[in-house]
Parts: C-alpha cells; structure tokens; sequence
C-alpha cells in the first residue's frame, strides 16, 4: 500500500471519518480528537510505518498536514 493511502487509513480508522475530511483537519476539530485520540493516532501511525515518534513530534502533530511534514524527518514520503 503507498505510504499515502496508508496514512490516510490511520487517519480514517483512527478517528471513523471519510477521505474528504483529511483536508485541513486540526487537533480537537472533531470530538474524536482530543488527548485520548491523538495518543492512539499516534500508535497507529508508529505501527503503520514501523517508527517512534520523539516526544517533540508528537506534540507538534496538530494537523494532517504538520503529520506529513513530521514523517519526512523519519524518511517517510507522503
């Protein structure tokens, strides 16, 4: 699976949304995620790409997009 459809699909499964609600979703923009999401979000994303995410990354993961741009430092391309 691209790493694309992949974080996408932690994203959806993560939070029960669709694809089109990707775009510019931010931390605590649904009820889904508040602190207890985002932790799992963030379980998901490390077992999707084999990662572990630094303490500073996680905190900074506040959109879908700043996501993205988290994963290329830990050489994922999306």
């Amino acid at each position: 699976m691209p790493n694309k459809e992949m974080y996408n699909k932690v994203f959806m499964d993560t939070f029960s949304i669709w694809e089109d609600r990707l775009k510019g979703l931010e931390y605590q923009a649904i009820e889904e995620w508040d602190s207890v999401g985002h932790m799992e979000l963030i379980s998901n994303i490390e077992n999707a790409f084999d990662i572990s995410l630094e303490t500073e990354d996680i905190v900074d993961l506040s959109s879908y997009e700043k996501g993205i741009e988290i994963l290329k430092k830990y050489g994922i391309n999306i």
